[in-house]
């Protein structure tokens, strides 16, 4: 038993009773073929990266299943006869499922062997306890304590 993915596109004028009719009749063949659905997903309505049969739109339907490589022949059998898909494409994914599995394994193995970072580093306690979060100086883009402040420059009216 393998995983597969089958993405297929529909004509986007196709009533939603057919494509229910549709993704019934082949969860029904996997289904009789020993596999079963894991997924079934209607995208809906989305624009195609080009024309097919002079059409620019279609409706998007991913179906995620198991099941033995024969059956997946007889699905595709089905999509390439139906005058409702305008195109499909089947993926195995269980190799990269296994792939994903092996590489999130890898990264925590390095992750327990990898040193917990340094904390940041602690505000002493008579600056934690009067309330102040930093060390006090100068901030930037503050005037020098001490340097002589601006007045204001008053307008002349009537000149």
């Amino acid at each position: 038993m393998r995983i597969y993915e089958e993405l297929f596109i529909l004509r986007p004028d196709t009533p939603e009773e057919e494509i229910d009719r549709l993704i019934e009749q082949l969860t029904t063949l996997i289904a009789s073929q020993g596999g079963n659905v894991d997924k079934s997903d209607k995208w809906g309505i989305r624009k195609l990266a080009y024309r097919v049969q002079k059409r620019t739109e279609g409706f998007y339907v991913l179906l995620q299943f198991t099941t033995k490589p024969e059956t997946v022949l007889e699905v595709e059998r089905r999509l390439r006869v139906s005058d409702l898909v305008m195109k499909f494409q089947n993926v195995r994914i269980d190799e990269k499922l296994k792939k994903i599995e092996k590489r999130k394994k890898e990264r925590e193995k390095r992750a327990a062997r990898k040193p917990a970072p340094p904390s940041a580093p602690s505000v002493p306690l008579e600056h934690a306890m009067a309330g102040v979060a930093e060390p006090s100086g100068p901030r930037p883009g503050a005037p020098m304590p001490g340097a002589p402040v601006a007045a204001p420059v008053a307008e002349k009216v009537g000149e």
